[in-house]
């Protein structure tokens, strides 16, 4: 241990068993009697820590706390004084002090507010890594004991905590452990999602989650008619279970968090299926037949979500629920900060639905703009850009506002998306879709062992283009790639963040109830 402790007291003699017991603990302890030797000794060494009495003669505490911060802002500084009185602890506290002890202090107060300041991250991190060490076994077994719906939320929610807290102890041997733990969960939950999906979807199944064309029925509906508060609906296209993790400390500030739930986003996870499938409550062949002019195919010209509000209007009528709603869709921050100068005309209603496209940009961006795959190189830095993001976005603006008008939030997503790392051959003719975690099209070659094939569509409620074609779903962290210039496309769009086929970060999204603070 090296750590370097200044204690500035004008009675500093009186602490010299104090200052003993530190040494003996291993730390190098030097001491001032006033504020200016105490700047005089800090501004000539570099100190790791320091102890200031509150109330000496000449400068006082808070006075040379002050000059302190104005050089040195990041040295944590402990506040020692004898006054209980508020509003000294309240201006200490906003000078932004480390620690704040009334006297007299103990030996063990002193020790336990080092280790908090100096080596609080350090102890986390050994915690963070014990803890996952010890939970690592009974992980794989939960993956290997034939899970079911509830033992997968279970597990996934698990594997979430624990990459967040990894990536805090940044520990790299567990972090290359926990990788495999979680490709080998990937690898299971797929196996599992291609024995079930085709009965979940036609209904056959015992039990099934609820998948996107069944969440506003069965989840947001349900809300709306059991309490008397406005509410907004903001689905956040593209935001994985992981994402809404970072974010939920952020929201926390204003909402709390009444329900905290997983649903399915239905296969291909991709925004032009998932999402309408959510706002109109049908599948996507049962949106093709019943309203055509709605659905906009694979080889059809235009953007392929623009109904989104007459299919919720549709499936209002066809449920019997009468709720006035608003409808808007923000796909840039123009029209981001527009909505929030115009919040207030758009609160008149019991549901107004708010479709934020930003998280979809980012992942695209990720694939096409070298400056973002730099600043997100892996799913750590990935969440990091989400939250720097949410946090100077007019989407947080909103939630404040939203926050003072004591109206409650349902968040939600139509699917996410995972970061793609080994190739998988496919050809198809020049109508094959350009999608990268699943193609539709006649003629598709491909290895029938790396993917989910759908050879008849209908068996899952998919659009058929022609007489011939069929699906394929890229699987785990694979994606589709021509034989033709092959080399080139692969490091073009390796390591890239992809949506449309099966894993754990695609289909297993947040639903969560937020009611304001």
């Amino acid at each position: 241990m090296n750590i370097k402790i200044l204690w500035a007291d004008d009675e500093i003699d009186l602490l010299k068993p104090h200052i003993i017991f530190l040494e003996q603990k291993g730390y190098q302890v030097s001491t001032a009697q006033s504020g200016d030797e105490a700047l005089d000794l800090i501004f000539s060494n570099n100190f790791d820590i320091v102890f200031l009495d509150e109330n000496m003669p000449g400068l006082s505490g808070l006075e040379t706390l002050s000059k302190i911060k104005n050089k040195q802002p990041r040295l944590p500084v402990v506040m020692i004084t004898k006054s209980e009185e508020e509003s000294i602890m309240n201006e200490a506290i906003g000078s932004n002090i480390s620690d704040y002890l009334i006297k007299p202090v103990n030996p063990n107060q002193i020790l336990l507010s080092l280790k908090k300041n100096l080596e609080n991250k350090k102890l986390m991190s050994e915690k963070t890594s014990l803890g996952y060490q010890q939970e690592f076994r009974q992980i794989s077994m939960d993956i290997t004991n034939r899970p079911d719906l509830d033992a997968w939320e279970e597990i996934y929610r698990k594997i979430i905590y624990w990459e967040l807290e990894l990536d805090k102890s940044q520990d790299g041997g567990l972090e290359e452990i926990f990788k495999m733990q979680k490709s080998e969960a990937n690898t299971v939950f797929c196996k599992f999602v291609m024995e079930n999906y085709q009965d979940w979807i036609n209904g056959k199944a015992p039990e099934r989650p609820s998948l996107s064309h069944l969440v506003m029925r069965e989840k947001v509906l349900p809300l709306l008619k059991s309490n008397e508060e406005q509410f907004f609906l903001i689905v956040i296209d593209n935001l994985r279970f992981d994402q809404w993790k970072i974010l939920q400390p952020v929201i926390e500030n204003y909402y709390r968090v009444e329900q905290e739930e997983i649903v399915y986003s239905i296969l291909p996870t991709a925004t032009q299926y998932a999402r309408n499938a959510f706002f109109s409550g049908l599948l996507p062949s049962e949106i093709e037949k019943r309203f055509p002019k709605f659905w906009v195919g694979e080889g059809d010209e235009g953007t392929r979500n623009q109904f989104e509000s007459e299919l919720f209007g549709e499936q209002l009528k066809r449920l019997g629920a009468q709720i006035p709603y608003n409808y808007h869709k923000i796909l840039n921050l123009s029209a981001g900060k527009k909505m929030l100068e115009n919040l207030s005309n758009y609160t008149n209603k019991k549901l107004n639905i708010l479709v934020y496209n930003f998280v979809d940009m980012l992942s695209h961006a990720r694939t096409d703009m070298e400056v973002i795959k730099e600043l997100a190189d892996d799913e750590a830095a990935y969440r990091s850009l989400t939250l720097s993001w949410f946090e100077h976005s007019p989407l947080l603006e909103m939630i404040r506002f939203l926050q003072q008008k004591k109206i409650s939030i349902i968040l939600t997503t139509d699917h996410g998306s995972i970061k793609v790392s080994h190739p998988t051959k496919v050809t198809g003719d020049r109508n094959t879709n350009t999608n990268l975690r699943y193609k539709t099209g006649r003629n598709l070659q491909y290895n029938a062992n790396e993917v989910y094939e759908i050879r008849n569509p209908q068996d899952i409620f998919l659009p058929r283009t022609n007489i011939s074609s069929c699906y394929i779903f890229a699987r785990e962290d694979s994606f589709f790639a021509y034989p033709n210039n092959y080399n080139y496309y692969v490091n073009y769009y390796k390591n890239t963040f992809q949506h449309g086929g099966i894993s754990l970060e695609e289909m297993l999204v947040p639903f969560v109830y937020l009611k304001s603070r």
